[in-house]
């Protein structure tokens, strides 16, 4: 009996885990504590029980992408394994933008209390209203690139390359490693 039970046992982590699919997550913020920022966001992911996080890149400090007068922001990426849907997934991270006192005022690449962004599921393209992936200016970002480039330099993005090619072709100059809490 013990056998049998732990045989099902076994065939129903090894099923989950075929499930389970790399997703590759960008990480920002601009206001307040960046950094204490992130690492919220990360403890939330961290929380949430549809997914790991498997890796984290260091923080790096970027200038602002939108409008001048804005401080610096804090970027990272870190990689989870999921069984959600990417739509689901997108539901999560905007959820936990939301905890975190982010607004959605339209303003493009304005300042951020938190910015998470779905860059690429393994084995997933999507272009749906809400979901691009993979993520449509992945490759014109070097303040996601470069950390992405540290912890998947071989991933490849369809359509696009591997990541180490990817952050070899973008201005690096503004992305500066290390960003410490105020």
């Amino acid at each position: 009996m013990a056998v049998a039970a732990a045989s099902r046992v076994k065939r129903r982590v090894a099923e989950k885990a075929r499930n389970k699919t790399r997703a590759y997550i960008a990480l920002g913020a601009n206001l307040g504590d960046p950094p204490a920022q992130l690492q919220a966001a990360l403890r939330s992911l961290r929380s949430a029980p549809a997914l790991e996080v498997v890796a984290v890149s260091p923080f790096y400090r970027t200038p602002p992408l939108g409008p001048p007068g804005q401080p610096d922001y804090c970027n990272a990426v870190c990689v989870v394994e999921t069984a959600l849907e990417p739509e689901a997934l997108l539901d999560l991270l905007q959820g936990i933008e939301n905890a975190a006192g982010r607004k959605r005022d339209g303003e493009r690449w304005g300042p951020r209390l938190l910015d998470l962004d779905l860059l690429h599921m393994e084995g997933r393209v999507s272009r749906t209203p809400r979901l691009t992936l993979p993520h449509p200016e992945l490759q014109r970002r070097a303040f996601v690139l470069v950390p992405l480039a540290e912890i998947a330099p071989d991933l490849l993005i369809p359509g696009l390359g591997k990541v180490r090619d990817l952050v070899a072709a973008v201005d690096r100059s503004g992305v500066k490693s290390g960003f410490e809490s105020r």
